[in-house]
């Protein structure tokens, strides 16, 4: 009998782990090529792992929330044909022989996790980035009770000790040492809060954060501790655009298949803008600024379970509106759909958010990190505006939105912050009506 050796696929350059967070299918299912047999999660992305064949599982060789390598087998399948209605075949002797060495050649196979100088346990990659951000020393890792193999401390176990942490004593917490030096770690004191919320009258629903929803309260909490945050704000008369707009957007999606909104041609301005201010296209590493060579533009698009993710539009300075276009509708279709793949949201450079879809004027979003700034689109509105003209001014009816641009002041001052967005607002304001597309 054939077997498969089911794969954790590769899912982008800066991405080699992933944790399991659910088997869709059990030992003895029948499976057809394409099928999804379980899921996963990067520390930013939930997607499937298919099956490249038919045949029947036979064999899973991790659990529910082990962490995987790229690469890694992580379950058996035998793809002789199964007719429909017989019964399931019985596995032979030598054929579980032959799966019971492949599953210890797995585990003796799996990657080591790099460990911390002087330290007896291992931890993952991912792991250890989670200790950086939130400053906790080796002394406290090791003291995690993992529940994972081997007792080794999970991402799911390492978010629990610091939504927990606020609660231990103060003299729980072990003296800095020379490894915390070395991870290049700034501790900060986490917030009080109570560890098991409980209803008073019994009438209160109480409701844990899923999974994606942690990920977004650590990384919110952590940019705001992490930069200094400045907004600069600035109303711009888009009437040309939405003119313009109004006027070729059915002809537009006849021709291009794509539906033509206003996200694409408030992208094409901010690429434009970020060429004239590189300033704006840098991250910052410790003490370190890092001058990005390519505008990777950051796109916040709604998931399926109303959480926000940030999709990457790669080189938007080297699209047309057309190929924005098709970017935006992509990128916002497969967020919608959940199908978005890890490389999807690595590499931006630059983030912009649409608030107004919610009907708001203005907000004051917070930065993505390691970037140094990110756009809010307000709503657009039709506001009474003075229009100066060679006759005179006049008052009349426009078309105005407001642009929120929230900084980074440790390292963009307020001329160049304000700068940016009056620039972005400039190109906007002075689009050609009669332009193609």
């Amino acid at each position: 009998m054939a077997r498969f050796e089911l794969k954790l696929p590769k899912m982008g350059e800066s991405v080699a782990e992933a944790t399991i967070t659910n088997w869709l299918k059990e030992v003895g299912d029948k499976i057809e090529a394409d099928d999804a047999v379980l899921e996963i999660a990067t520390d930013k992305v939930d997607s499937e792992v298919p099956s490249e064949v038919s045949g029947i599982l036979v064999e899973k060789l991790f659990g529910k929330d082990d962490l995987v390598q790229v690469g890694q087998t992580i379950a058996i399948i035998e793809t002789e044909a199964v007719e429909a209605g017989s019964p399931r075949p019985e596995v032979a002797p030598a054929i579980v022989e032959e799966i019971l060495k492949t599953v210890e050649v797995a585990k003796e196979t799996v990657a080591t996790p790099i460990s911390f100088s002087e330290s007896d346990k291992f931890f993952s990659p991912l792991v250890k980035n989670i200790a950086k951000e939130e400053g906790i020393t080796l002394d406290e890792l090791q003291s995690i009770a993992g529940s994972g193999k081997e007792g080794r401390v999970t991402k799911d176990d390492i978010l629990d000790y610091i939504k927990n942490r606020s609660l231990q004593p103060a003299n729980a917490v072990a003296t800095p040492t020379k490894e915390v030096e070395t991870l290049k770690v700034v501790s900060a004191e986490a917030p009080s809060q109570a560890a098991a919320p409980a209803s008073v009258n019994g009438a209160d629903e109480i409701v844990e954060m899923d999974r994606m929803r942690k990920l977004i309260s650590g990384y919110m909490v952590a940019s705001i501790q992490t930069s200094a945050h400045v907004q600069s704000f600035i109303e711009v008369d888009v009437t040309n655009i939405v003119k313009w707009r109004d006027k070729v957007k059915n002809a537009f999606e006849k021709r291009e298949g794509e539906k033509l909104t206003y996200t694409p041609i408030f992208m094409e301005a901010v690429a434009k803008a970020l060429k004239d201010f590189p300033g704006m296209n840098i991250s910052v590493e410790g003490d370190f600024i890092i001058k990005k060579k390519n505008i990777n533009i950051g796109m916040a698009a709604a998931l399926a379970n109303g959480n926000l993710i940030v999709p990457v539009i790669k080189n938007a300075d080297q699209l047309n509106l057309v190929g924005m276009a098709k970017a935006v509708n992509d990128l916002g279709n497969r967020a919608k759909a959940n199908k978005l793949k890890p490389d999807d949201t690595q590499g931006g450079t630059y983030t912009v958010t649409n608030v107004g879809t919610f009907g708001s004027v203005f907000g004051t979003p917070i930065i993505n990190q390691p970037q140094v700034g990110i756009l809010a689109l307000g709503a657009i509105r039709k506001v009474p505006a003075v229009i100066e003209t060679p006759d005179g001014d006049f008052i009349g009816i426009r078309q105005k939105m407001f642009l929120s641009h929230s900084y980074d002041h440790r390292v963009v001052d307020g001329a160049l912050g304000g700068s940016f967005v009056k620039r972005v607002a400039e190109y906007l304001e002075a689009f050609d009506v009669n332009r193609d597309y």
